[in-house]
């Protein structure tokens, strides 16, 4: 994935568009255990723009735009025009929450798309027994990483 997709719509990762119809995604079972995946939207409660972002980390918009490319923070289309915004639940007061970078390199490194990154964190993991997000919020990243990286296999 190169640094530019990560704050743009993504198409669906090949190995997606390589599966029969019907077949399970590499091993990634529908986080949210539906029959078609939850859409962002409904999973999701608060979202922020990237001027938003930008405040609430004490930042320019510009650095904002960098993370993003770095892979540190997602944006994902999101509105009724598409624009880019970023989970609330992304951050932790004027930081980025804790463990959250290296999640999203993990999920991305296994094939995940922006999208499918956000449904997965957002969407209850049996194994964890909340949400991932939640999980990270609780300081029990290792865990979290474990069973990001049981996903791309």
């Amino acid at each position: 994935m190169s640094k530019n997709e990560s704050i743009t719509q993504t198409e669906p990762s090949e190995r997606t568009a390589q599966q029969p119809e019907g077949a399970p995604q590499s091993g990634r079972p529908d986080p949210a255990g539906q029959e078609s995946p939850a859409d962002v939207d409904t999973l999701v409660q608060e979202w922020l723009n990237i001027p938003e972002v930008a405040e609430r980390l004490g930042v320019n918009v510009s650095r904002v735009r960098q993370l993003l490319r770095e892979g540190e923070l997602l944006a994902v289309a999101h509105g009724e025009r598409g624009a880019l915004h970023v989970p609330a639940a992304f951050l932790d007061g004027g930081h980025i929450l804790k463990g959250l970078t290296g999640t999203l390199t993990v999920l991305h490194d296994g094939g995940f798309d922006d999208e499918e990154t956000v449904r997965w964190l957002f969407s209850v993991d049996d194994g964890l027994g909340t949400r991932p997000i939640d999980a990270l919020a609780d300081n029990r990243i290792k865990e979290v990483r474990r069973h990001a990286q049981v996903l791309a296999f």
